[in-house]
């Protein structure tokens, strides 16, 4: 028997609409609905005491000719609870009296056609561990938040001029059990976290934990963009983790997919038996490289879909920021720029950044974006699309270009490490070592360094010396901060043996103690997107492969010297220019043999020089060590 509730019932801490209010319809339909989950989904509904009376069902499906619930409760007999289609929009409910948290169930759609389809709920809060494909109706109320003071100094930062070191994390690979089996949410807090602390990130980017039938995804096609995957445990798990995480001081940013979703045929493709969601052109919808379906974020229906989820994990999860994935696939259709822009995609993008903004805007959006649209990290009230960061992954190609070729032919390609500056104030800039190059055979970053056991983990020391000293927010990839030699696999763990030989253990305490050196000088950070910040000394001396610049902070007297040496050679006395005069202190050199080096490092305070170096009235002459990068901290004072 079909129970109908009242009009407005109690939902947790929200109320639940019977009946979409007529702004609320135009705001779906305009894709301007911030809030559609309060709409669509399954709600445990309860009365005064809290008690649970049963589950509001809400399903938008415009093409079908009758929708269904089908779960345990009924047997999966799609002729027992029938919904009802409320108005002419397309929206189906039903209240089911006697269920409640934990039950399983899916939607059976009668197609326009007459094909019988079973999809999983677009909005639903929790599903079945794969396998199984089924929703689970979950109660997302009742997490006692104690982040406020870590939000609260979030919001009052200018986070331009902090120090942002995000380590991005595949949640199914960092670490397993014996058994090689997931670590839920909440006990990887206990792992995960006090790892991140000990190493100096500022975040946390976590590769998308939407619900996804295929391990092998990575999360990225996913089903079930309101439920946190089933892999890891519960929504709440999560909830813990990032509460951790914020009472720790460490940021979370969630890596989404609004371009995409997989083909599965449970999921949101083909939803109602028509295009719902994604393009109704064939030719734009399918992505054949990806074996995926584009979804159509022109449609108002989807950008409300996708625009209420990023206030979805903003609200419940108090996540800190999106990576939004493919944007190149976004502003061109089929990510091709000769087959033309997607304004309809673009105004989303700039409708999201608007939206978000406006609410919190110290919730970050980061642009992993290939292509060379213009304007990604400009406000949109100035005409741009309104990330505040985008992916530097044409300083990510040429350095790793660069880093890949032997040493004796660096000279003939200088201009990979140089060129990137010529653009670099261009957007707002994130310097990615992702887990893009670590896959499919580009083999691992220590691997890709040329060169005999000790030249490449010299050559990876001066990489991750370059990036950290380089003008930019830094990405590191899981692994990469101890060398790990093989390659990422998503269903092994890390090499966390590795971390037993001497040489895995000397390279990461070299990252622990860059990351020291550049969250301590705000030098190396604070004016990353201010052309006076930066500066070279000589970008010219490609014969030695040898490059110095300064890293400028607001004080005057606040910058830092590095020196590269690219090459094996090395140098008792190499002449440098420097700005000022005074005393310099090598304050970092990755040729210690802490470090794994040849111990061939500037121990004594420098005194600078009366002697014109390059365009500079003061010099100093330094030891000069292979394969390495040098970074001087100005310490004022006379000379002696």
């Amino acid at each position: 028997m079909i129970t109908k509730p009242s009009k407005k019932l109690s939902a947790g801490d929200d109320v639940v609409e019977q009946s979409m209010s007529a702004l609320d319809l135009y705001l779906f339909n305009e894709g301007k609905l911030k809030e559609a989950y309060k709409h669509f989904g399954a709600h445990l509904v309860k009365d005064d005491d809290g008690n649970v009376r049963g589950v509001l069902f809400s399903v938008y499906a415009p093409h079908a000719r009758i929708v269904s619930i089908v779960g345990d409760f009924n047997g999966w007999d799609s002729r027992t609870h029938v919904m009802e289609k409320v108005d002419d929009f397309g929206i189906w409910k039903l209240f089911i009296g006697g269920i409640g948290e934990w039950t399983r169930y899916k939607y059976c759609i009668v197609t326009a056609y007459g094909q019988t389809i079973f999809k999983v709920d677009p909005f639903g809060f929790f599903a079945d561990e794969r396998p199984e494909t089924s929703s689970k109706v979950y109660d997302l109320m009742g997490y006692q938040w104690n982040d406020a003071d870590y939000l609260s100094k979030r919001r009052d930062e200018d986070q331009g001029k902090e120090p942002m070191a995000i380590y991005e994390v595949h949640l199914g690979s960092w670490m397993t059990k014996p058994d090689g089996s997931y670590h839920k949410y909440n006990e990887l807090a206990d792992h995960l976290l006090p790892y991140v602390i000990d190493h100096g990130f500022t975040h946390i980017e976590l590769m998308p934990v939407i619900e996804h039938p295929l391990d092998e995804s990575w999360g990225y096609q996913g089903t079930g963009y309101y439920s946190p995957t089933s892999r890891f445990g519960v929504p709440k798990d999560l909830m813990y983790l990032i509460d951790r995480c914020h009472q720790a001081g460490i940021g979370v940013i969630m890596d989404w997919v609004p371009s995409h979703i997989c083909k599965d045929p449970h999921g949101l493709y083909m939803f109602d038996g028509e295009p719902l969601y994604e393009y109704e052109n064939h030719d734009i919808r399918e992505n054949e490289v990806w074996g995926t379906v584009n979804l159509d974020l022109g449609k108002g229906i989807t950008r409300s879909f996708m625009l209420s989820n990023a206030y979805f994990w903003i609200q419940h999860f108090h996540v800190d920021g999106f990576r939004i994935d493919a944007v190149s696939n976004i502003v061109y259709y089929l990510g091709n720029s000769m087959v033309g822009t997607n304004h309809g995609a673009v105004d989303f993008l700039k409708n999201l950044s608007y939206s978000i903004k406006d609410q919190d805007a110290s919730v970050l959006l980061f642009a992993e974006d290939s292509s060379t649209f213009p304007g990604m990290t400009k406000p949109v009230k100035d005409g741009g699309i309104g990330f505040d960061y985008k992916w530097n992954m044409g300083w990510m190609n040429d350095t790793l270009s660069y880093f890949e070729k032997d040493p004796i032919h660096r000279k003939y390609h200088h201009d990979l490490i140089t060129f990137g500056l010529s653009y670099l104030y261009s957007e707002h800039f994130i310097l990615p070592l992702s887990h893009d190059e670590v896959v499919h055979g580009k083999k691992s970053i220590i691997d890709k360094m040329p060169g005999d056991y000790w030249q490449k983990f010299a050559n990876y020391r001066a990489l991750i010396g370059l990036m950290f000293t380089h003008p930019g927010k830094k990405l590191l990839f899981m692994g990469d901060e101890f060398a790990q030699f093989r390659e990422w696999r998503d269903k092994d763990e890390l090499d966390w043996f590795l971390l037993q030989y001497p040489m895995h253990q000397k390279a990461n305490r070299f990252v622990k103690d860059m990351m020291k050196v550049y969250r301590h000088h705000r030098c190396l950070y604070e004016r990353d997107n201010d052309p006076d910040g930066f500066a070279w000394i000589d970008a010219a001396n490609t014969d030695q492969s040898v490059f110095s610049f300064i890293r400028h902070g607001d004080a005057d007297d606040d910058f830092c010297v590095v020196i590269l040496n690219l090459t094996p050679n090395t140098y008792e006395s190499y002449a440098v220019g420097v700005p000022r005069k005074g005393m310099y202190e090598e304050t970092l050199n990755s040729d210690k043999g802490v470090y794994g080096g040849s111990d061939m490092y500037n121990g004594d305070p420098l005194a600078s020089e009366n002697t014109t170096m390059h365009g500079m009235e003061q010099s100093l002459h330094i030891k000069l060590a292979p394969l390495s990068v040098s970074v001087l901290v100005y310490t004022g004072g006379e000379n002696q």
